[in-house]
């Protein structure tokens, strides 16, 4: 049995010494081969692992892949941004009511907070009651000036009988004298009148301006969205108490959607502002936006000096902003958000068509 096994017939302990000298020895059972590891099968699945690795990465490719491009059709990668507008107070008070939230879509003149104006309140409050005042001052100036006009007019008619009787010596030259200092200080009085009532217009005037411009505060405590967008942050909560622009909100403004990407020379220069555009977005590789370039960058934006040979300056990328139709990036903030990364086709050959994959979907 001991040549049937392969091993020696001696079983004491130094057989089965599993020390380095002596490594141990399993034994197998009589007619059974000992089990060797399947190095087949071990690649087989380190084949499979990585086959499987490369199909996905190329169905990746697959879905996020650029359409064949023309010549005249440049192209680069950027992400979704839009305005940030910050709703702010113009004057400083506690912050009374809140009407929206981050995420809220909202519209142009939509009341988004109020701020406490009970202060403001009172304050109108009585410059009324001063105009109230100034206007009724201007009444009777008016009323004083119809007096004075009246006393000018008889103090004429009285110098124009005694001049007419003063010819047939009826009347004495003392008497013309009284009269014609009666109409001198009629006059006169007639002038202050008149001042008087000019200051009491200017007084008034300024006493309504005084409550114009209190109910125009008023109603700007009132805190409105300046466009059509999406709220962003809501910074402060109610019962705060913010000083002048303390900012409440930040939105963003989707009437301007934009698209920044960085183009080389030898590109820019083919493109104006106006030149048709389109974006597509990582997220919606079949839905392309149609855009128009709105701004070109006069500078390089990362070459730190001035290079002299043309292979340098082939080299320089300018800043290239695409701006989304704006009925189209209103129905994108609706439906995806700002940031998502895509890339941006710009056309610089008017004569080259739009491949059939960037012609953006009815």
């Amino acid at each position: 049995m001991s040549r049937h096994l392969g091993i020696s017939a001696d079983r004491s302990p130094k057989a089965f010494d599993s020390s380095p000298e002596a490594p141990a020895v399993v034994i197998a059972p009589p007619g059974v081969r000992p089990r060797r590891p399947n190095r087949k099968l071990g690649r087989y699945l380190a084949l499979a692992a990585a086959g499987a690795a490369a199909f996905g990465a190329g169905l990746y490719w697959w879905e996020h892949r650029s359409p064949g491009i023309p010549a005249g059709i440049a192209w680069s990668n950027g992400r979704i941004e839009a305005d940030e507008i910050d709703i702010q107070t113009k004057f400083p008070g506690r912050l009374a009511a809140l009407y929206a939230d981050e995420g809220d879509h909202v519209v142009r003149g939509q009341i988004l907070a109020e701020m406490d104006t009970r202060d403001q309140v009172d304050t109108l409050h009585r410059d009324e009651a001063t105009a109230r005042q100034v206007e009724h001052t201007l009444d009777e100036a008016r009323a004083n000036i119809d007096q004075q006009q009246t006393t000018v007019e008889l103090a004429r008619k009285q110098i124009a009988r005694t001049q007419s009787l003063l010819k047939k010596d009826y009347a004495t030259h003392e008497l013309y004298d009284q009269q014609r200092q009666r109409l001198d200080g009629a006059l006169a009085a007639q002038t202050a009148a008149t001042a008087r009532l000019e200051q009491a217009q200017q007084a008034t005037a300024a006493a309504r301006a005084q409550v114009a411009l209190d109910q125009t505060n008023i109603a700007d405590n009132v805190l409105f969205a300046p466009s059509d967008g999406r709220i962003e942050y809501r910074i402060s909560k109610v019962g705060e108490v913010l000083g002048s622009g303390g900012k409440v909100f930040t939105m963003l403004d989707s009437s301007y959607v934009y698209m920044d990407v960085y183009l080389p020379m030898a590109e820019v220069g083919k493109i104006q502002i106006g030149s048709e555009a389109r974006v597509v977005l990582d997220a919606l590789p079949k839905a392309p936006i149609p855009a128009r370039v709105s701004f070109l960058a006069n500078q390089a934006q990362f070459t730190p000096k001035t290079v002299e040979t043309k292979s340098e300056r082939d080299k320089l990328m300018f800043r290239v902003r695409v701006r989304l139709d704006e009925r189209r990036a209103r129905e994108f903030m609706d439906s995806a958000g700002i940031g998502l990364p895509g890339l941006t086709y710009i056309r610089i050959d008017p004569n080259v068509a739009w491949p059939s994959a960037l012609q953006p979907k009815s």
